[in-house]
């Protein structure tokens, strides 16, 4: 394997309903090639939903692009057969069904790359407002701070409930309070 090779995100397409069976499969299939090494993300794009289930609302998680899986590899045409071949994989999304590595801009418009978040310009009990993703908009109250995983707990009121999200720290900033000078 060639030192200069990076890993680049590409997109894999699926049977419907197969995407968590296609992550495991695909983890099996480097492994059993020996080329663990070359497979370092699998990602199927969740998001929180708010569903409404006799007359008691609840957040669950849906898949925001079914039937898609992004998977972060250091990819040569020697692979093509052995990821294309595996279980519920129908093909890669590009010309051809050939690989087409995501661009820069598309894999941070995804949200792909996972931000590190070292530091916060909040506390618990704090109010902050969420800036990206499904809740974007909504201003709650830091419960907990997560800085090994990255993540937080805010109440934010909803539909006149208070209702706990669990949010990525990247996607919430502080709330600036106004002061009357």
């Amino acid at each position: 394997m060639e030192e200069n090779q990076t890993a680049k995100w590409y997109v894999l397409h699926t049977y419907s309903g197969y995407e968590n069976m296609v992550k495991e499969n695909l983890l099996l299939v480097f492994k059993k090639n020996d080329m663990e090494d070359r497979l370092l993300e699998t990602v199927i794009l969740m998001e929180d939903v708010v569903e409404e289930k006799n007359g008691k609302k609840k957040i669950v998680q849906r898949r925001l692009m079914p039937t898609y899986v992004f998977v972060k590899m250091i990819y040569d045409n020697s692979m093509w057969h052995m990821v294309t071949n595996t279980r519920g994989v129908t093909g890669f999304v590009g010309p051809q069904g050939r690989p087409l590595p995501l661009t820069d801009e598309e894999v941070k418009k995804l949200h792909l790359e996972k931000r590190e978040v070292t530091e916060v310009n909040f506390e618990v009990g704090e109010s902050v407002k969420i800036i990206d993703g499904s809740f974007e908009g909504f201003v709650g109250t830091v419960d907990s701070i997560d800085l090994a995983s990255g993540k937080c707990k805010v109440t934010v009121s909803m539909f006149g409930h208070l209702t706990p999200v669990e949010l990525e720290l990247s996607l919430v900033e502080k709330l600036e309070s106004i002061s009357a000078e």
